[in-house]
């Protein structure tokens, strides 16, 4: 089932995220509708405060990158209570956007290299070491559940630029190719 997605100025995507237990209810419908409502709004990325719920649930789907060159080192994982334990390297921007803020880009500064604990969607536990495009998505869903906005971390003249666009859609007034649910209508 495709879910809205909940836009800019919802008080949700600005929550600390809780985690979840195995026995958190219909865990693999929850999934399998955000892989839906992700592919309906052509991402490769959507975290559960993203369709409203505060909660430490991710999934992403890289392999979709290939036009960017990125196709053989894709994947596509669903990461539940994810812990991030280690950012390294040298920092570089990269244009990013985001579903719940519809038409707004930026480049965003993110160290390439990260290490992460998470469990998957059979809650089996993973530590693993993702590089590159992978990392900054990883990054960019991790944000979600930890509340941030990658509107955050974008250079203080380009947040001045885009707050006009980030309070229309915080008011309803922009439109999308998918469902949102807005803060205010």
């Amino acid at each position: 089932m495709i879910l809205p997605i909940f836009a800019y100025g919802q008080p949700v995507l600005k929550k600390m995220a809780a985690p979840i237990t195995p026995d958190y209810p219909e865990l693999s419908t929850l999934i399998a509708n955000m892989w839906e409502t992700m592919y309906n709004a052509h991402g490769v990325g959507l975290a559960a405060p993203q369709i409203g719920l505060s909660i430490r649930l991710f999934v992403i789907d890289t392999l979709q990158m290939k036009d960017e060159g990125e196709a053989n080192d894709g994947f596509k994982k669903v990461f539940i209570n994810a812990e991030m334990l280690d950012e390294t390297g040298q920092a570089w921007a990269y244009e990013e956007g985001c579903l719940s803020i519809p038409d707004i880009r930026g480049d965003v500064e993110r160290q390439p290299d990260i290490r992460l604990r998470y469990w998957d969607e059979n809650f089996q536990p993973f530590e693993e070491t993702f590089t590159g495009i992978n990392a900054r998505v990883i990054q960019h869903e991790y944000d979600h559940i930890d509340g941030i906005l990658f509107t955050e971390r974008l250079k203080p003249l380009k947040k001045r630029l885009v707050q006009r666009k980030l309070d229309a859609i915080r008011q309803g007034k922009v439109s999308s190719d998918y469902r949102m649910k807005f803060a205010i209508r």
